[in-house]
């Protein structure tokens, strides 16, 4: 069995290596050879804590596994991350454990390729000014990975404790951009692009405020209850998710299809853009959305290249098992 412990992810998988593998398994899921099993997430009544299983298997690359992990809200105090999980993947053919990855950072990573395969195939290729609402430890990593996908010449950014924002300015800076501070109405009036990545349980974003044209990619929204933009602007535009069955239940779209301003039916798998089976953006005036919600094979897809590449590398822990 192979182990790739955290603190050796950095030096073994790009960002952009990740956006590869997430877009392999976004077009393997809507050519239905890959597909996800039943997510489970519950309280577990011990240090408020969120802990739950991801798992699924691709026929295409033979990727079989879970991720295990979930939020403590306390590990901050404690020097760790809130955000805890490790990736167990295992051999297709024998259902013997291949490997045990370090799911920290991979997780970071594949969320923010998700967004980023979306800002690829959705937004206008004219694309010149990104909006980013939120400004977590999350928001770097899709700041950084949708900067890659458009020639933007300017980053907007708006957060509920607007300090947090000096992260973003920050990631501004080492691409040679502009930063601003902006409010909502300004946000949604400049951007091309939108990206949202909190962990709001209320709309942030009103339809009103976007403007025809954008792209906008949500992050934010993998639980029932979560909310970051207004259920009207899921309603004028087009949508597009990782999974269907994810997005109407805890994605994005969960408050939409409950009000019943949106159907299933009208939402596309953005795999199937990615394989030429759907048209995606139609229209430059067309607003479309990506409902992020965060599946269990894009973090198998991401830990198999890791593992792939300590492999290669020499650099795999192989022990007994």
């Amino acid at each position: 069995m192979i182990i790739v412990p955290e603190s050796r992810i950095a030096d073994l998988v790009s960002s952009s290596e990740c956006l590869v593998a997430v877009e392999q398994v976004f077009a393997s899921m809507a050519r239905r050879s890959a597909y996800n099993f039943p997510v489970i997430r519950e309280a577990i009544g011990h240090a408020d804590a969120l802990y739950g299983f991801k798992s699924g298997f691709d026929r295409e690359s033979l990727a079989l596994g879970l991720k295990s992990g979930g939020f403590w809200p306390g590990n901050f105090d404690k020097g760790l991350t809130n955000h805890q999980s490790t990736v167990f993947l295992f051999d297709a053919d024998t259902g013997r454990c291949r490997a045990v990855v370090g799911g920290n950072l991979l997780t970071a990573l594949r969320t923010a390729a998700a967004s980023a395969v979306s800002i690829k195939y959705l937004a206008r290729t004219d694309s010149r000014v990104l909006g980013m609402i939120g400004a977590g430890h999350q928001s770097t990593f899709q700041l950084r990975a949708a900067l890659d996908q458009r020639p933007f010449e300017k980053v907007i950014g708006w957060n509920i404790e607007p300090a947090a924002l000096s992260r973003l300015e920050a990631v501004a800076a080492e691409k040679g951009l502009p930063f601003e501070a902006v409010d909502l109405d300004e946000l949604g009036a400049q951007s091309d692009v939108i990206v949202t990545i909190t962990s709001s349980f209320a709309p942030i974003l009103k339809a009103a405020q976007v403007r025809p044209g954008t792209h906008l990619a949500c992050m934010g929204t993998d639980t029932k209850g979560k909310q970051e933009v207004e259920a009207e602007l899921l309603a004028k535009a087009s949508v597009f998710t990782d999974e269907i069955a994810q997005s109407i239940t805890i994605g994005e779209a969960q408050h939409a299809i409950g009000r019943g301003l949106l159907s299933a039916e009208a939402i596309a798998e953005i795999g199937a853009v990615i394989n030429g089976t759907h048209p995606g953006r139609r229209s430059e005036d067309e607003i479309t959305l990506f409902d992020g919600t965060g599946v269990g094979l894009q973090d198998l897809a991401v830990a198999s290249a890791a593992v792939d590449a300590a492999v290669a590398r020499g650099v795999a822990i192989t022990v007994d098992f």
